[in-house]
């Protein structure tokens, strides 16, 4: 017995046992001596002195007792004296009783009567079923069923499942045709390498006849030696069942389900849970799990000796599971998930709405349901970061057609910074040219110009460290002031001060595309995840910050992506050499948007590695929503001819 458990029957026992001793020195003896010290004895599970109060056979009566006791599985009984009547030599006692049925289950609570009759040597409990229960019958039984609803689906945007059907085989008992329950579940539970108390726990309560399923393993994990073995146990059987548990896209948004042998619900997930539930263990499976799991309804029923139910005691109705809705596209979440196919490298890809912050896709190499780096990893962004102080250089008033020298090299304190190319732009580059070839060293050299506090109100502004979240795991980013020249020549490229993850950055873009932030949302109809939009940005900013970001596709770092489209797209690329894991690694990005469509893509590379591997996979998913993307406005959609500032 629990500490709690020991708690509330000391407690219940001193108050039943005070008023014993108070009453036991009375003159004539009273039928409620008798009740008390029934009642106490049957709370305490002392059956046999509690059998004594009674006229019925000792050893018959202690055995109702305890085993009314085991077919409820009881964590706790509590009773307490009601009203006696008396006439004569007669007597009739009510009492109240509260039932705890245990963790995640009720507390069943009902008004008992007992009759009493004066004999020879005082009063004795006239013994029947029914005094465990008025509605029991002489021959009947207790048992605790219940119905548990289907697991909820997981929908994406148009109401399409996110989660297939699973084949699952089910270990479980049938109780009557067990040998020894005890014993048989103890073997099952140590056959599947399962703590049997939970399993027992179930089995103890359950009708007798009924199948109850106990552990549940995919199929196809399943060997036909382990279904053998275990049905050589009697009383266990397995069944085979279908179950929402696999995701087919978006995995780990989608999340893991756990209620599967190799994720035991008895250790790995704390709460009112038995055995052969399916609880959520991560992404929205987790977040939403009393929605999609729903509760069962818990009946107290009577069962004769052939097992047959004969009448409902009590009944708890649970809550019916209910389905969620998401921002996921399934046309862009295939896109993201086929372009990232060959990677075989860390990778993300997240797109999102420009227009609201709808997340419509999150992919990730590798794929799975733990992989969430796409919301949730850190990264250097590089000089995908230069979209951000563009903004802040612009905001400063600087004029994108300043000169602005890209050198090869730059020294800004102790740090040398270079190109991510190695090389440099000749002639006399604009912040345009700058920025469309992603020189480093141009906009190092630049963060004397922001003005004081622009940089960090630019990536706040942008969303880059600030408090948004969604119904999952995210990061939102993190902007360290710069406290000197050097540190804010680091920030002014993403190489030092500001982290970020693939979904602040596809917001980040998302910002440029519809000229203002929004806050990412995955989930329909939840207001938890309702935030304000970000401040407009000035027409003296965002207008040519687009065209920067349009260059960039048109002649510069992004040009792979300057592809046939009637709504053009709009990118920058960056490099970033981070240590992750312990290893240098090259992280590549490609950031971005085409109409409404904002994404950003990242791919780790070893430092050695020049290919473009994001901005390639980045092209692949572009092309396969041809058909797909929409311009946001008017202006959204801008001129593809627009003047770009040459250099040799």
């Amino acid at each position: 017995m629990s500490p709690r458990h020991v708690r509330r029957s000391l407690a219940a026992a001193m108050s039943l046992a005070a008023v014993v001793v108070a009453t036991g020195c009375a003159a004539e003896p009273s039928p409620e001596v008798a009740v008390r010290h029934f009642l106490l004895n049957w709370q305490s599970g002392e059956y046999e002195a509690a059998a004594g109060q009674t006229d019925g056979d000792v050893a018959e009566v202690a055995e109702t007792l305890r085993q009314a006791h085991d077919q409820l599985d009881l964590a706790a009984l509590r009773l307490s004296l009601g009203h006696i009547d008396k006439d004569g030599d007669t007597a009739s006692a009510s009492f109240g009783v509260q039932a705890d049925l245990g963790i995640g289950d009720p507390v069943w609570r009902y008004e008992g009567s007992m009759p009493l009759t004066r004999t020879s040597s005082g009063w004795a409990v006239n013994w029947s079923s029914a005094v465990i229960h008025p509605d029991l019958g002489d021959g009947e039984r207790l048992a605790v069923t219940y119905a548990v609803p289907d697991r909820g689906q997981i929908l994406d945007r148009e109401g399409e499942p996110l989660v297939g059907e699973t084949e699952v085989t089910a270990f479980g008992v049938r109780p009557a045709e067990m040998a020894d329950m005890t014993q048989g579940v103890n073997s099952l539970a140590e056959l599947l390498g399962e703590d049997p108390e939970p399993l027992l726990n179930r089995v103890r309560s359950a009708p007798p006849d009924e199948f109850q399923p106990l552990v549940l393993k995919r199929t196809q994990d399943v060997p036909g030696s382990l279904r053998t073995n275990a049905t050589k146990i009697p009383g266990v059987e397995t069944a085979q069942l279908n179950m929402p548990l696999t995701p087919t896209s978006a995995s780990a948004v989608v999340g893991e389900v756990a209620g599967t042998a190799e994720h035991k619900v008895s250790t790995r997930v704390s709460g009112p849970y038995q055995a052969g539930d399916t609880v959520g263990l991560s992404g929205l499976q987790s977040s939403y799990q009393q929605q999609l799991a729903g509760t069962a309804t818990t009946r107290i029923v009577t069962l004769d000796t052939a097992g047959q139910e004969t009448g409902v005691l009590e009944t708890w109705s649970g809550v019916e599971s209910g389905s969620l809705g998401t921002t996921i596209d399934s046309t862009v979440q295939g896109a993201a998930e086929e372009s990232l196919a060959t990677i075989t490298t860390s990778a993300y890809l997240v797109a999102v709405d420009a227009r609201s912050g709808e997340v419509l896709a999150s992919a990730a190499r590798p794929e799975g349901t733990a992989n969430d780096g796409a919301f949730t990893k850190e990264y250097l962004p590089g000089e995908t970061f230069t979209i951000v102080s563009a903004a802040a250089l612009l905001g400063s008033g600087m004029g994108a057609d300043t000169p602005v020298p890209c050198e090869q090299s730059t020294q800004v304190g102790d740090t040398t910074f270079t190109n991510p190319s190695g090389g440099m732009l000749y002639g006399a580059p604009d912040l345009i040219r700058d920025f469309a070839f992603s020189c480093t060293t141009a906009f190092a050299g630049l963060a004397g110009e922001v003005n004081d506090g622009a940089l960090a109100d630019t990536a706040a502004a942008f969303g880059i460290g600030q408090p948004w979240q969604l119904s999952v795991p995210t990061f939102s980013g993190e902007f360290t002031a710069p406290t000197d020249e050097e540190s804010a020549a680091a920030a002014m490229v993403g190489a030092g001060g500001v982290t970020v993850s693939p979904l602040t950055m596809a917001l980040a873009a998302g910002t440029v595309a519809d000229g203002r932030w929004h806050a990412p949302r995955l989930v329909q109809d939840d207001s938890r995840e309702q935030a304000e939009p970000g401040p407009d940005l000035a027409s003296e900013v965002v207008e040519p910050l687009r065209e920067m970001m349009l260059t960039s596709v048109q002649e510069g770092s992004a040009a792979a992506a300057n592809i046939s489209a009637t709504v053009p797209v709009h990118a920058q690329t960056g490099l970033a050499r981070q240590d992750i894991d312990g290893e240098e690694t090259s992280v590549q990005w490609f950031v971005g948007y085409q109409g409404h469509v904002a994404f950003a893509v990242v791919v780790e590379t070893p430092p050695e590695h020049t290919y473009q591997f994001a901005v390639n996979s980045g092209v692949s998913f572009l092309q396969l929503l041809a058909d797909y993307v929409q311009p946001i406005d008017a202006g959204a959609a801008e001129d593809t001819g627009a003047e770009t500032a040459s250099g040799a």
